[in-house]
C-alpha cells in the first residue's frame, strides 16, 4: 500500500531541529508558580509552593545561625517565588526570614532563617481540588512544650491571680483568715476526709479538647458568600474555650488556635496527650444545594453509618488530609488505622450521651437538621478512651445560616449552648480520677 513519499534527510533534520528547539524552550521555562503560602503556628510553620507541574527539592539543615537551605529543581527565579519574602510574619515562632536566589540554571535556592532549631520535612503533593502540584516545607520545632504541663501551669496562674485579687479587694478578710489558721491546733491541720455528698465528684483538672475543623491549606466548606468553614468554626471554638476556662477546675485545650492545618490522626493524638475528658470537633456543614439547614451532632459508629447522609459527610470530612496535605512518609501517618481497632463500645456509649446533651441545647438556639445523634466512621472521633463528638453547627451552604455563622452574637449563642451541653453531661457523668498514661 502506497502511503506517500518518504521524508528526505533535509526534512528530518529540520524536524529534529524544531523538536530540539521546543524542548530547550520548555526546559528553560521550567515550572510556573501558581501561588506561595505560609502558615505559622506554635506547632509548626508550613511553607507551600504551588506550581503547574511537579518540582522537587533537596534540603540542607545548617547551624549557627540556624537555617534551612533548600534547592528547588526544575524552576527559574520568578517574581512569584520572591513573594515568599513578604509573607514572613513577625509573630512566626519558627521563621525569622526568607532569602531566595538563582543557585544554578534550573535550580533556585531558598534559605529560611530560623528563630529556633527545627526538624524540617520536605515533600510533594499531587494535584487535588482546589490545588495543583504542591511542594511543602513543614518546620517542626525541636523543643516541644508538654501541652498537659502548659494547661496545668495556666490553671495555677489563674488560681493565683484570683487569690491575689481577693487579697487586694478584701485585706481585712485575708488578715482574719490568716489569724484563724495560725490559731488552729496542729492536729486540725490535716485535710478533712471528703464528705458523703462529694463522694462521686472530683476536684482534679477537667480537660475538654476543642477541635476546630480544617485550617491552613484546607479551607473546609465555602459558603455562597465566600465564608470559609475553617474561619467561623475557629471563632466559635475560641468563644467556647473562654467559657470553659471560666469554669472552676476546667480547662479547654485547642487542637489548633490559629489558621494552620492539623492532620486528622494528630488531632486525636493531641487530645490523648493531654488526657482529655471530652473531645469536641466543630464544623459547619455544606451540601450541593442551599436548601438543607440546621445543626447536627455525630459520634463514631462501630458498624455502618446511621444514614446515607451521615456516611457521605464522614467520607467528605475524612478526605481533609488530602486537601490539607500530609507527608505520607512520616512515621505517624498510619496511626489512624490502629486507632480504629482500639475504639470501644464504652467510648461510643459515652459519646452518645454527650452528643444527646449538646444536641438538646443547640435545639434551643436554632434549628436541628435531625432530632437525634447520628453515627458514622469519622476518623477524627477514633480516640478509644475519650467521649468524642463532631458538631455540625449549621449548613454554611445555606445563605441564611452562613450569615448567622458570621454573626458574633450567634456564635456566642452557639458557644453558650455547647457549654450548657458539656455541663449537663458532666452533671450526670462526673469525671473519674485519672488512671490513663500520657
Amino acid at each position: 500500500m502506497k502511503i506517500g513519499p518518504s521524508p528526505s534527510r533535509r526534512d528530518m533534520l529540520q524536524f529534529g531541529s524544531l523538536v530540539l528547539l521546543l524542548g530547550v524552550q520548555q526546559i528553560a521555562r521550567g515550572a510556573a508558580i501558581v501561588a506561595v503560602r505560609m502558615w505559622p503556628s506554635q506547632d509548626y510553620t508550613r511553607v507551600t509552593i504551588e506550581s503547574d507541574r511537579e518540582i522537587k527539592a533537596r534540603q540542607f539543615l545548617l547551624a549557627d545561625p540556624p537555617r534551612v537551605a533548600i534547592d528547588i529543581e526544575g524552576i527559574q527565579l520568578l517574581p512569584g517565588l520572591r513573594e515568599l519574602i513578604a509573607k514572613v510574619r513577625p509573630e512566626d515562632p519558627n521563621v525569622a526570614g526568607i532569602r531566595v536566589g538563582q543557585n544554578a540554571p534550573g535550580v533556585v535556592r531558598l534559605v529560611i532563617d530560623l528563630k529556633q532549631a527545627v526538624k524540617p520535612q520536605v515533600f510533594t503533593l499531587a494535584p487535588v481540588e482546589p490545588y495543583q502540584h504542591r511542594l511543602v516545607f513543614d518546620l517542626y520545632p525541636q523543643k516541644i512544650l508538654d501541652p498537659l504541663e502548659a494547661l496545668i501551669a495556666d490553671q495555677l496562674k489563674d488560681t493565683q491571680a484570683a487569690q491575689a485579687q481577693v487579697a487586694l479587694t478584701d485585706p481585712l478578710g485575708d488578715l482574719i483568715t490568716g489569724h484563724s489558721r495560725r490559731a488552729e491546733p496542729a492536729k486540725n491541720s490535716a485535710t478533712p476526709p471528703p464528705s458523703k455528698d462529694n463522694k462521686d465528684k472530683t476536684d482534679r483538672l477537667v480537660i475538654v479538647a476543642l477541635d476546630p475543623g480544617h485550617g491552613g491549606e484546607d479551607p473546609g466548606a465555602v459558603g455562597p458568600g465566600g465564608t470559609f468553614e475553617k474561619d467561623v468554626v475557629l471563632q466559635i471554638a475560641l468563644q467556647l474555650q473562654d467559657r470553659i476556662n471560666k469554669q472552676p477546675n476546667m480547662r479547654a485545650y485547642m487542637t489548633r488556635d490559629a489558621d494552620f492545618f492539623v492532620p486528622l490522626n494528630v488531632r486525636v493524638q493531641k487530645a490523648r496527650r493531654v488526657q482529655a475528658d471530652l473531645f469536641i470537633s466543630i464544623h459547619a456543614d455544606a451540601f450541593f444545594t442551599a436548601r438543607p439547614q440546621g445543626a447536627s451532632v455525630f459520634v463514631l459508629s462501630e458498624g455502618g453509618a446511621s444514614s446515607s447522609s451521615a456516611r457521605w459527610l464522614a467520607n467528605k470530612e475524612n478526605s481533609a488530609d488530602m486537601v490539607g496535605g500530609i507527608n505520607i512518609k512520616a512515621k505517624d501517618a498510619h496511626v489512624l488505622k490502629a486507632m480504629l481497632d482500639m475504639s470501644t463500645t464504652a467510648q461510643i456509649n459515652d459519646s452518645l450521651k454527650l452528643g444527646g446533651a449538646m444536641l438538646g441545647e443547640m435545639g434551643n438556639v436554632g434549628k436541628l437538621h435531625k432530632p437525634r445523634v447520628e453515627q458514622a466512621s469519622f476518623a477524627v472521633l477514633k480516640a478509644p478512651d475519650i467521649p468524642s463528638v463532631l458538631v455540625e453547627t449549621a449548613f454554611i451552604s445555606n445563605p441564611d445560616e452562613e450569615a448567622r455563622l458570621r454573626n458574633p452574637a450567634y456564635q456566642a449563642q452557639l458557644s453558650d449552648a455547647l457549654m450548657r451541653g458539656i455541663l449537663s453531661y458532666f452533671a450526670k457523668n462526673p469525671p473519674l480520677a485519672r488512671n490513663r498514661a500520657l
